[in-house]
């Protein structure tokens, strides 16, 4: 046998007829218990014989000749030094094997923690998860995603012109890793926000109300279009201010139309509060209608699967276009009733209610359209009491009873 083992000698290594082949380490700078291995297959790699608390284990620590003779003593030798720490690298090494990887927590996350959001909510996150998420670092270990991983993601999706969108994929890795705290898979959260932790993209508030001429231009085409229940939809939700997923799954059962009430069960909510909110007599009447010709439980039911409607984005687009709203969202007309209310001089305590807030800095958004209202009536109060008001609306109050 040679005096010294090479990376020539184990290249020359003859291959057995089955099995595997050990020639162990020798010469001035061999490691004790490294070994060669060739299998029949004339698979070259180097493995490092141990015993740990008595048992006798065989760790490989790679195929040659990417691991040379050099390479490979020194490894061998820095884990032998674990050994003798009291660390055992074969066992390390398959927990780390074993450790969840993102789409693992992906998984998880779909099947435990997705069912109890509203469907809308848990289509979209699977959709960033599947977008974006596990593209990125579906084939990361949970326990070693940090923090710039995050940023690095975040960054890149933003830089693609998409600023918003890599802030809902942010939220939804911060909800992820949470869980993950929770399921042990991490000590810690590397999407934290704070001063420390990744920061979202600055967002303006996008709210889009419709004009008078706006709302009659749309009125118009609806009067044109041919389908009937997409445009009973849209007329339901201009004259509720609802959104589209409480109405889309709302049903007849939540409808009292002689008391003139629509009663939303706490499932159908974005709060997950009951929610009762009256009708006005245009809105009753459409049900009315509506009523007369159902079949099902749902209200707005799809005549071809008998379920309710899904979408109406391509009848929108049409709508849109042929009313000259380019750009309108199917949302904006929630924003549009808020608007009337605001305009017509109801309280924005009364505008959170009718739509349904919990949280009055939600509504707040339309504070400047009830200052606009309150200013009018300023401005008729102010022209009446300095004499330039003779063509303004005066009403008499009612005289108090003795």
């Amino acid at each position: 046998m040679a005096s010294k083992l090479t990376d020539k000698t184990v290249a020359g290594l003859e291959a057995p007829t089955k099995g595997n082949r050990r020639v162990p380490d020798f010469g001035p700078d061999r490691v004790p218990g490294l070994n060669a291995q060739v299998t029949a297959a004339g698979l070259r790699q180097w493995v490092l014989r141990y015993r740990f608390h008595g048992v006798e284990t065989l760790y490989t620590i790679g195929d040659f000749p990417d691991w040379n003779v050099k390479a490979a003593r020194t490894e061998a030798r820095r884990i032998k030094r674990l050994i003798d720490q009291g660390v055992n690298p074969k066992a390390e090494r398959d927990k780390e094997r074993a450790a969840p990887t993102m789409v693992d927590l992906a998984r998880r996350y779909e099947a435990e923690h997705l069912p109890g959001k509203r469907p809308r909510s848990a289509d979209e996150d699977r959709a960033l998860i599947r977008d974006y998420v596990l593209p990125a670092i579906g084939k990361m270990k949970v326990a070693d995603v940090t923090r710039e991983d995050v940023e690095r993601l975040h960054r890149s999706i933003t830089k693609a012109g998409k600023p918003v969108r890599a802030n809902r994929v942010l939220a939804c890795l911060r909800t992820m890793f949470a869980r993950a705290i929770g399921w042990k898979y991490r000590a810690d959260n590397p999407a934290r926000g704070g001063r420390d932790g990744v920061q979202m993209n600055a967002e303006d508030g996008r709210e889009r109300f419709l004009s008078e001429a706006e709302i009659a231009r749309l009125s118009d085409v609806l009067a044109r279009h041919p389908e009937r229940i997409t445009v009973a939809l849209i007329r339901f939700l201009m004259m509720t201010g609802c959104r589209f997923g409480e109405a889309a799954t709302a049903t007849w059962d939540q409808f009292d139309l002689a008391g003139g009430t629509w009663t939303r069960p706490s499932s159908h909510t974005k709060q997950k509060r009951r929610h009762a909110t009256p009708l006005s007599a245009p809105a009753i009447a459409l049900l009315t209608e509506l009523q007369a010709e159902a079949t099902g439980p749902y209200v707005f039911q799809s005549p071809r699967t008998q379920r309710p409607l899904v979408t109406i984005k391509t009848a929108w687009a049409r709508i849109t276009r042929d009313a000259n709203l380019e750009g309108v969202r199917v949302h904006d007309l929630r924003h549009s009733f808020a608007s009337v209310l605001a305009g017509s001089g109801a309280s924005l305590q009364l505008i959170g209610s009718l739509l349904g807030h919990t949280q009055v800095a939600t509504t707040l958004r339309y504070a400047h359209l009830a200052d606009d209202a309150r200013r009018a009536a300023v401005e008729r109060v102010g022209a009446v009491l300095s004499g330039n008001g003779r063509d303004a609306e005066v009403v008499e109050l009612p005289k108090r009873r003795a």
